[in-house]
């Protein structure tokens, strides 16, 4: 992956992929002196542990990342708190689970009531979004470590071991569907606050004020892909589009590639940010969603079915591309 600009803004992909090398490597040989609870879904969207002969639970966690940064600037935070359940039980549903409740921490250099205040009112809209309970969570003061912010979670939910979703069933043929994005979601701030640092937070040529638009929460997909796992449909693979974009499809198991020739509509934020900042379509492609927050592999035959479910949910819903034969990567025409 070229990741010049987003270096240059202070993030390196290729550092992080060799970050959590290096943590595997231990944590993998982790001997418990019991039999292993956890699947193999290595580099998967969330983790799976037996709980029993038919039953596992699904974990999953992540922050929001450096949008804090922007709802610091606008002293706005009655929306990261979506963001922050989003991030969380979008990638637990890519291997088939509900989800049932999450746990959130706060780092912060001190506890503020109001902002607190205001957090709680983005979590308890996402979890009400995602159909969650949150029933406890963490705050952590530590000034002497961060100098704001971070808001971030941990989600669980259940899945029968006989319906987890790996994406090994995908065949050549299976179309991908893609579901629209709300915006940037929250991946790849650094690199959008770096392009955008020269105009102000108020800026309308967006048609709204540019912090709006980049405080937009990130869509919650749960309740749709649930619907779709609980109809007739051959769901064969479910991927969150975040950091690494399209790309995120190979985590999908099959050793297929994925041909990108009818992508979703992108969001002018994305156009302004690869114009300002100077920033390769290839780069803006393998950072950011660019309009597609998640997509859906079905068997080729139930692509109308799968259509017409999820058009209920997001008219915008579309066939971007197919499953191909041939090295596994993702090929945007």
């Amino acid at each position: 992956m070229s990741d010049d600009a987003y270096a240059r803004a202070g993030v390196s992909q290729g550092l992080a992929d060799d970050a959590v090398a290096a943590l595997v490597r231990h944590l993998s040989g982790i001997e418990t002196g019991a039999p292993k609870r956890a699947l193999d879904l290595a580099g998967h969207y969330a983790s799976v542990i037996r709980i029993g002969d038919a039953t596992g639970i699904a974990m999953s966690t992540d922050t929001v990342g450096t949008k804090v940064v922007v709802a610091e600037q606008l002293q706005r935070f009655d929306t990261i708190g979506i963001d922050c359940v989003a991030m969380n039980v979008n990638d637990l549903v890519c291997v088939g689970a509900e989800p049932l409740a999450m746990l959130d921490f706060i780092l912060t250099s001190k506890a503020d009531p109001a902002v607190c205040d205001q957090l709680g009112i983005g979590l308890r809209r996402g979890a009400e979004l995602a159909g969650v309970e949150i029933p406890g969570g963490e705050i952590a003061q530590i000034a002497d470590v961060v100098s704001g912010l971070e808001l971030g979670g941990t989600a669980i939910g259940l899945v029968a071991l006989d319906a987890v979703v790996t994406g090994a069933r995908v065949e050549p043929g299976d179309p991908v569907i893609g579901l629209p994005s709300s915006g940037i979601h929250s991946n790849g701030f650094t690199l959008a606050r770096d392009a955008l640092a020269e105009i102000p937070l108020e800026d309308e040529r967006l048609g709204r004020p540019l912090g709006d638009v980049l405080l937009e929460p990130t869509e919650i997909y749960v309740r749709p892909v649930l619907e779709l796992l609980g109809s007739p449909v051959d769901v064969r693979g479910l991927a969150h589009i975040t950091g690494d974009g399209l790309r995120n499809l190979l985590r999908l198991t099959a050793e297929v590639g994925y041909e990108i020739d009818q992508p979703l509509p992108v969001p002018p934020v994305f156009e302004l940010i690869q114009k300002l900042g100077n920033v390769s379509v290839q780069e803006m492609h393998e950072v950011f969603n660019m309009g597609c927050g998640f997509c859906c592999v079905v068997a080729s035959p139930d692509e109308e079915a799968a259509l017409e479910l999820l058009r209920g949910h997001y008219p915008q819903a579309a066939r971007i591309g197919r499953a191909v034969t041939g090295p596994k990567d993702v090929l945007l025409r």
